[in-house]
C-alpha cells in the first residue's frame, strides 16, 4: 500500500525532513528502487532503480514478457544485490527466479520516465467474476472518508462471484458510519465490481505484524469483538 499522503505531511510538519519512498525486499538485499532526493521525487511512486539495477514489468502469465509502460504486471528485478537463491530450497528458488530476474509478487506499473508505482501484492488479488481488484486501490478509497481511521481489504468467498470485496474499517473516535455510506462513497470513486459487498467494523485497531503490516489472514478468522 502507497504510503497516506497525510503520513508524509504529518512527518514533515512534525520533524522538518522529508519522507522519501523507496521499495525493497529480503531477496534483493534489500533495496531495488528508490525516489531521488531532489525536486525529482514523485509522491505515490517508490521512485526509479538504484544504479546498476534493472526494473521491468512482467506479464503475470508469462513472465519472460515485459510489458510496455502503463501496463500493471508483477515487478521484476536484475541486479547484484538479488540472491542467489533459498537455502535448500530449489523448488522456491525456481518459482521466483527467472533467467536472473527475481520475481518479486508485487504488481506494479511503470511510466514512460521509469518511476515505479507498486499497487499490490499479487497474492492478494481479489478475483470478482472475474475481474481483478487490488485491496490497495479499495483501501485508498475507504481512507479518504474523513471518518476512516484504518482500513483494509481481503477477499469473502462467495458462492457466484467466487470471491467478493470484504472491507474491515476502524471508525475514528466518535464518528458514525454505516456500510452503506461507505459503498456510497466508494462508488463514486470506483468501478461498481471494486465496491465492498461486505463491510465489517472494527472498534479497535486493526490487527499488524512488526513493521506494521496488517495481518489480512487474521482479518478473514478473527472476530472483531473477541
Amino acid at each position: 500500500m502507497r504510503l497516506p499522503p497525510e503520513t508524509v505531511d504529518r512527518f514533515r510538519a512534525e520533524t522538518g525532513a522529508e519522507l522519501v519512498e523507496g521499495y525493497g525486499l529480503t531477496e534483493a538485499a534489500p533495496v531495488v528502487l528508490c525516489n531521488p532526493f531532489n525536486a525529482n521525487a514523485r509522491a505515490g511512486t517508490v521512485g526509479i532503480p538504484l544504479p546498476g539495477t534493472d526494473v521491468r514489468i512482467a506479464d503475470e502469465y508469462d513472465p519472460s514478457r515485459a510489458l510496455p509502460p502503463g501496463r500493471a504486471g508483477e515487478l521484476a528485478v536484475r541486479g547484484p544485490q538479488v540472491f542467489l537463491g533459498y537455502w535448500r530450497d530449489q523448488a522456491g528458488t525456481e518459482r521466483v527466479l527467472r533467467d536472473g530476474w527475481l520475481l518479486t509478487g508485487e504488481i506494479a506499473v511503470m511510466s514512460p520516465d521509469g518511476y515505479v508505482t507498486v499497487i499490490g501484492r499479487r497474492r492478494d488479488v481479489i478475483k470478482v467474476g472475474g475481474f481483478c481488484v487490488h485491496p490497495s486501490e479499495v483501501q485508498e478509497a475507504l481512507l479518504a472518508h474523513g471518518a476512516v481511521a484504518e482500513a483494509a481489504v481481503v477477499a469473502a468467498p462467495d458462492p457466484e462471484l467466487g470471491q467478493v470485496v470484504k472491507a474491515c474499517v476502524v471508525p475514528r473516535a466518535g464518528a458514525v458510519l454505516t456500510a452503506e455510506t461507505l459503498r456510497v462513497h466508494c462508488r463514486q470513486r470506483l468501478a461498481a465490481y471494486k465496491v465492498p459487498m461486505l463491510v465489517q467494523f472494527w472498534a479497535a485497531s486493526l490487527p499488524r505484524d512488526v513493521p506494521g503490516e496488517v495481518l489480512l489472514r487474521r482479518l478473514l478468522r478473527e472476530d472483531p469483538d473477541g
